[in-house]
């Protein structure tokens, strides 16, 4: 196994002192005399669009996507792009219906929406489960592909990584979403740029083991060597239509996923809450674009570590018993790459897991501090208490991940197992949030009914050919959460029209036509985004 020289080291020495440098010295300049809780969670008006697109992508982009993403790049090929380039659609749909809710409304929080258009049972009962899903997969998986990739490429100890990392991401954590928020435009660039130097690097080794006479050559070898791994639909009968049924990823399920992840879930929005409108939108439209790029760094990898390892191509002592598994495609191929580029790429990865721990983090403590113990333990706690208690909350959810996080080995693609269970709220949060928006009737009686409802019809979906004794085919978790948001869209209804209190509904958010009228700027951007995506299916399909 080859592991980093020194001037890989150096490399990534320089990246660690420049982040924490540059974030000591934000967190320095940009102190406020009395911390409270808007300029520690939020940073309120203090970051610009393209710090606040950067940060989204930051908070986004992680070791799921280098290692998980890249990793069923590897056995399933581009279609697993669809959850990246579908995200450029949604998110200008959030830019430009939510988010002037959110910020005409003056949301800070996701539980605090609901406390607001529902009541506070409805609210605590989703913090709950935020807070569950945050900490148990998301946090989680960060640490296990992180720690994984980093002890595959340096050979350091899986445990001692996962403890590095916690260190590494407390650093910039602990300072608030100022930090986090400004440190993460460096991040996302050292990302991009070790991404599109290991791309780089993989298509030059197949170019060169494939008689390619150029690297760009490398694409069509690529294509005709593994020509199953460039579709972005499966048809029924495929190996991998379970996880990305046919159509669905146009016009189904993962519309579900995707308005849920990018409009309704606190990490992400949280960047656009503390901005005004223009800056929050230009903001989500600048993550839009970052988003068609990500396939390129961290699935044409993977493809092409798929077709070295078919040629042999990789050292026995890379492969686990003679065999890659898909997650370990992205760091083993970082292996082959030369000394110093190799630390850049290292950087690269480290940047997308401690920026997405950062981000994570600061919105776990967002919601236990001020949807949880301000409004059910000490309600009358102080500023500065309560800023106190969200650093705690970082290190407690941390420790509780870290001690969690080898559990995950048993997962040859960790990004299908984060989507699935992920899944399992989605079609719930998004009917109560949607409703919530658009129809002044909904009820806190019906949103709670559908809150509790959501997970145990998942696992009804989930387990029914189990239950009925193999009677049916499984349903693939995409078109379970078209049926399980389909059924509780209805419930919601028709529990709201029977309830007498639907008629005099005074929980209704501000909401009017002029709050959804967009700058011309916008509109070209949102053309462009929508055309490139017509192209990359038409192409691709």
């Amino acid at each position: 196994m080859n592991h980093l020289s020194t001037t890989d080291y150096v490399v990534f020495l320089i990246y660690f002192i420049v982040v924490s440098g540059y974030g000591y010295w934000v967190y320095r300049s940009k102190k406020s005399a009395n911390v409270d809780t808007k300029d520690y969670f939020l940073a309120q008006g203090s970051l610009t669009w393209w710090a606040i697109g950067a940060s989204i992508i930051a908070s986004n982009i992680s070791s799921e996507h280098f290692i998980a993403m890249s990793g069923s790049g590897f056995a399933m090929g581009l279609a697993i792009s669809s959850y990246e380039w579908m995200a450029a659609a949604t998110l200008i749909i959030v830019a430009v219906f939510f988010l002037p809710i959110y910020i005409k409304n003056k949301i800070y929080t996701m539980p605090q929406f609901l406390s607001t258009r529902y009541n506070d049972t409805v609210s605590g009962v989703m913090a709950v489960f935020w807070l569950l899903i945050y900490i148990f997969v998301n946090l989680t998986s960060i640490f296990f592909l992180g720690a994984l990739a980093i002890e595959t490429i340096t050979g350091i100890s899986f445990n001692i990584c996962v403890i590095a990392l916690a260190i590494f991401s407390a650093i910039i954590t602990l300072g608030g979403m100022k930090v986090i928020g400004y440190t993460d435009v460096i991040q996302v660039f050292v990302l991009v740029m070790g991404g599109l130097v290991t791309c780089y690097m993989a298509l030059h080794l197949v170019s060169d083991k494939l008689g390619a006479k150029t690297v760009l050559g490398a694409l069509p070898i690529l294509r005709d060597q593994a020509s199953d791994h460039f579709h972005m639909i499966f048809h029924k009968g495929d190996k991998y239509y379970d996880d990305l049924p046919g159509v669905a990823v146009l016009a189904g399920g993962l519309w579900i996923n995707n308005l849920n992840y990018w409009g309704c879930n606190q990490y992400i929005v949280q960047r656009a809450l503390g901005a005004d409108l223009k800056t929050g939108r230009s903001g989500l439209i600048f993550a839009a674009f970052l988003k068609l790029l990500i396939p390129v760094i961290v699935v044409i990898p993977g493809i092409a570590a798929y077709v070295l390892y078919q040629h042999g191509y990789f050292h026995t002592e890379m492969l686990d018993n003679g065999v890659l598994k898909p997650d370990h495609a992205y760091p083993t191929l970082m292996n082959l790459l030369p000394s110093g580029l190799k630390g850049l790429a290292f950087a690269a990865l480290t940047a997308a897991i401690v920026a997405s721990l950062a981000g994570k983090s600061n919105s776990i403590a967002t919601i236990f501090t001020l949807d949880v113990f301000k409004k059910h333990i000490d309600k009358n706690a102080s500023e500065r208490k309560l800023v106190n208690v969200g650093r705690i909350t970082v290190v407690v959810a941390s420790i509780i991940a870290m001690s969690i996080a080898p559990t995950l080995r048993t997962f040859d693609q960790v990004y299908q197992f984060i989507q699935e269970y992920v899944g399992f709220i989605s079609p719930g949060i998004f009917t109560i949030f949607f409703l919530g928006f658009f129809w002044k009737r909904t009820t806190s009686r019906a949103a709670l009914i559908t809150a509790i409802i959501t997970i145990p019809l998942s696992v009804i979906f989930k387990y029914l050919p189990q239950i009925s004794g193999g009677y049916f085919e499984p349903i693939p978790f995409l078109h379970r959460m078209t049926w399980v948001f389909a059924i509780v869209m209805v419930l919601t209804i028709v529990v709201t029209l029977l309830d007498p209190q639907s008629k005099h509904n005074k929980q209704a958010l501000e909401v009017d036509s002029s709050m959804f009228k967009v700058t011309p700027g916008f509109i070209v951007a949102s053309i462009a985004i929508c055309g490139i995506l017509t192209a990359l299916y038409t192409v691709f399909w």
